[in-house]
């Protein structure tokens, strides 16, 4: 009998992960001499521990097409983190248990550096179990912070959508300066790497073009820096645009925008940094601001996707269904640059033991000698990853995006399990 293979996605979602669900399912119906049905956990790996799995067989190959051009999770995502085998052995050993169940020979997780090393556990543990599982992460996440790969899909349409939205705020701001507001604060994500908000340096060639500071994780904030900074760009520009990382921090390590409370993944979360950064330019200096959170705008908006990104999302979708078929586990589809002045990449594999809990932050030669933006090192490699539109079909004035069926398939274990 032919082993089923089980897809989840995990974590904050993309404008391209369902590119790499399309890439996963249509690779998988292509080699149906080797490899069975495709299920999907439904909002990611709890649709396991709770053996709701989707039947994505039953879906047409024109929905499953059109996945590639739809942003979102279309089979829901979750933020669930897996314990430690040594603190909840259970949870694995459920997965392997709904896994057998339903003859799944091929698990594949789609998500950042926590779903890796959850993939890569439950690679460890099915083999300890007796029932060997082809584990391979998929990479996403738009914090672009996973290591090996040169970038992570989801990262580059960001990246697209900060260059693009810095460029046109900086356009109202400069047409309203002289009488109005002077500063405009755009805060992106970027908990722990400056990589989105390195994007919206893009938006400018020269020094005197906005934005004129932006904000990285990796260099601590000086608020006396800072504000000479403010109010020299107002001075002799007229105005001031600031692009700041939500993970913007201090020099002891504490974020200017701790909210005091945890996620599940036992991140701190974050936010408000804007309006916090827009009071002290107002308390010290007294400039009239505005500020906008980018938020989900920035990972949800397919209508402006990087080509590029969307090619590389499915590119790393089909290959981990080949290098599971090939026999490869615990592994991970990495995208590799070529060298050359014409941007090319190709595709190469990475050990998960070297991806999981493994952070890749902005190198100091991609930030400015004054920690306030980005050197042409930087823009090399930031503007390929930004390169070509790939608009999804409109209909009425508005994207044409789908909607799977999602049909469960029947439960198989006869019992349920508690997820918290």
């Amino acid at each position: 009998m032919l082993k089923n293979a089980f897809y989840a996605q995990s974590g904050g979602v993309t404008a391209v992960i369902n590119a790499s669900a399309c890439g996963v399912i249509e690779t998988a119906r292509a080699h149906s001499d080797k490899i069975g049905t495709v299920f999907a956990g439904k909002n990611g790996i709890i649709g396991a521990l709770k053996e709701e799995l989707i039947d994505t067989s039953l879906e047409s190959s024109e929905t499953i097409a059109a996945l590639k051009h739809t942003p979102g999770g279309a089979f829901g995502s979750c933020r669930y983190k897996l314990k430690s085998l040594q603190d909840n052995r259970a949870e694995y050993e459920r997965l392997i248990e709904v896994f057998k169940a339903h003859n799944i020979g091929y698990f594949f997780y789609n998500g950042g550096g926590d779903s890796a090393d959850t993939c890569l556990k439950v690679s460890e543990l099915s083999q300890s179990m007796g029932y060997p599982i082809h584990a391979v992460h998929i990479p996403k996440t738009v914090d672009n912070d996973l290591p090996i790969t040169d970038n992570c899909p989801g990262f580059g349409s960001v990246a697209k959508y900060i260059a693009i939205a810095t460029m046109e705020a900086s356009l109202d701001i400069v047409s309203m300066c002289a009488s109005s507001t002077k500063i405009f604060i755009l805060e992106t994500m970027g908990r722990h790497a400056g990589w989105i908000a390195a994007a919206g340096g893009l938006a400018g060639k020269t020094s005197e073009e906005p934005p004129h500071i932006i904000l990285f994780p990796e260099v601590a904030f000086n608020e006396e820096a800072f504000l000479d900074k403010v109010d020299t760009s107002v001075k002799q520009c007229g105005y001031c645009v600031i692009v700041a990382s939500e993970g913007a921090r201090y020099a002891n390590g504490d974020f200017l925008a701790d909210s005091g409370a945890t996620d599940v993944f036992g991140h701190k979360q974050l936010g408000g940094l804007a309006p916090t950064l827009a009071e002290l330019i107002k308390s010290k200096l007294g400039y009239k601001h505005h500020w906008a959170v980018a938020d989900y705008l920035q990972r949800s908006a397919r209508h402006i996707a990087s080509a590029v990104d969307v090619e590389q999302a499915y590119a790393v979708g089909k290959a981990a269904v080949e290098f599971a078929l090939a026999g490869k586990n615990s592994v991970m589809p990495a995208i590799t640059r070529l060298p050359g002045p014409e941007y090319a990449w190709h595709i190469t594999e990475a050990p998960l033991n070297q991806v999981a809990n493994v952070e890749k932050f902005m190198p100091r030669e991609f930030i400015s000698d004054d920690g306030f933006g980005i050197t042409q090192a930087a823009r090399d490699y930031l503007e390929p990853l930004i390169a070509g539109e790939s608009y999804p079909p409109y209909r009425n004035g508005l994207p044409s995006y789908t909607r799977i069926v999602g049909q469960l398939v029947a439960p198989k274990t006869q019992r349920s399990f508690d997820v918290n």
